[in-house]
């Protein structure tokens, strides 16, 4: 009888990972109708984190109406461990990118103070620890309106409290912590992330991401700028080299602000929760995974779900079957890997506004697993037919 294990990534704007699960479990279902079959939530500290967590650990979903990006009220949810006093936190939920309509120059107004509010309602819970996913974020900030919200203030020269956004962060001269809220001082908290790039510079928070949230050539110049900038102060006041930290410059130097102000953390997202669910221990003694993000690329090895997947499957020489929405740039990891497989779910050509309509990929990515696990099974026992013939 096979196990199959399946942990897939959502499909972000289109599918949740448990949606995903279920449909992929049907194409199963029709090649292995009596197949132990394993659903293992998984995410990277991106969308999904709090999903995957509190079902895997037995949480409940908090929301909080906080303030978004741009200072909107928005609607946030985080997830609450009450057994082991751990609120899990996903930047996006209240700082993200969708939260705000796209328009050029956004990113330096842009505020993290949203993400903040949900760390000062898990701490009025009780929390005693933090997993805070950073994936996803709509700013460029440092943390600087996170910590807004937890009692930091950051003043310029004339003592007055800055505005909103990374093109306040050359502003700072000063720093106020008398208000924090004490609570912070018995909170451990972790940040996941699955990126490494440093805070400023050209493969910094600014350079690499903001572009992606609307800033053009002279506004990413003017948020590296303020980054170096906060850089210096925080050497100044702290103690600490953010420049030296891997990862402080994810969600636009919010990883740097978190480990310099609240003496967080950095840990890769995938790893972290794989941790969280005893992945390794779950999976040994499978006979196939089955996993699989929206788009399958360069970035894919780079510390995503699928990624942590691959490397723990690679331990016990378990096959992989990635299914993925797009495959089309080559990822020499995955295609030199003799013991992983991946398939787009799309059978022809279709316009994107299709391809995320969840009707529709619930549909393929059933009958893609069910197609792959068919070629697999028939390898599977045609390799054990020639073994028999040869003994």
């Amino acid at each position: 009888m096979r196990k199959i294990v399946i942990a897939i990534d959502s499909f972000k704007g289109c599918l949740s990972s448990e949606a995903l699960e279920n449909s992929i479990e049907k194409g199963i279902r029709k090649v292995w109708k009596d197949g132990i079959i394993c659903k293992l939530p998984i995410a990277d500290g991106g969308e999904g984190t709090v999903e995957a967590l509190t079902r895997a650990l037995g949480g409940k979903k908090i929301t909080c109406r906080v303030q978004g990006p741009l200072r909107s009220p928005v609607e946030a949810v985080y997830g609450w461990i009450p057994e082991r006093q751990m609120a899990v936190i996903e930047m996006a939920s209240a700082s993200g990118l969708p939260l705000i309509p796209w328009a050029e120059g956004n990113v330096m107004r842009t505020t993290s103070y949203g993400t903040g509010q949900l760390i000062a309602d898990a701490l009025q819970h009780g929390c005693k620890h933090i997993l805070l996913g950073i994936g996803g974020s709509a700013t460029n900030d440092a943390g600087i309106g996170m910590l807004q919200a937890l009692g930091f203030r950051f003043l310029d020269q004339q003592g007055k409290e800055t505005g909103d956004g990374g093109s306040c962060l050359s502003q700072i001269c000063q720093i106020d912590t008398s208000q924090v809220l004490p609570q912070l001082k018995t909170c451990d908290i972790e940040v996941a992330t699955d990126v490494k790039n440093p805070f400023y510079g050209e493969n910094g928070a600014a350079f690499v991401f903001a572009p992606q949230k609307g800033a053009n050539q002279e506004q990413v110049k003017l948020l590296d700028d303020g980054l170096r900038s906060f850089a210096k102060l925080i050497q100044a006041k702290q103690g600490i080299n953010v420049q030296d930290i891997a990862g402080a410059g994810a969600a636009g130097g919010l990883g740097g602000g978190c480990v310099a102000f609240l003496q967080a953390h950095l840990t890769p997202g995938i790893d972290k929760i794989k941790e969280y669910l005893n992945f390794d221990q779950l999976i040994h003694d499978a006979d196939l995974i089955i996993t699989g993000e929206g788009k399958v690329d360069q970035q894919t090895s780079q510390g995503k779900v699928v990624d942590g997947i691959i490397r723990s499957a690679q331990k016990y020489q378990i096959p992989v079957i990635i299914l993925t929405g797009n495959c089309q740039e080559k990822n020499e990891e995955i295609d030199e890997n003799p013991f992983v497989s991946c398939f787009s779910i799309h059978s022809a050509p279709v316009s994107f506004d299709e391809a995320i309509q969840p009707e529709y990929a619930a549909q393929q990515i059933e009958r893609i697993a069910q197609m792959s696990c068919k070629l697999f099974r028939n390898g599977y026992e045609a390799s054990i037919l020639c073994k028999r013939k040869e003994l």
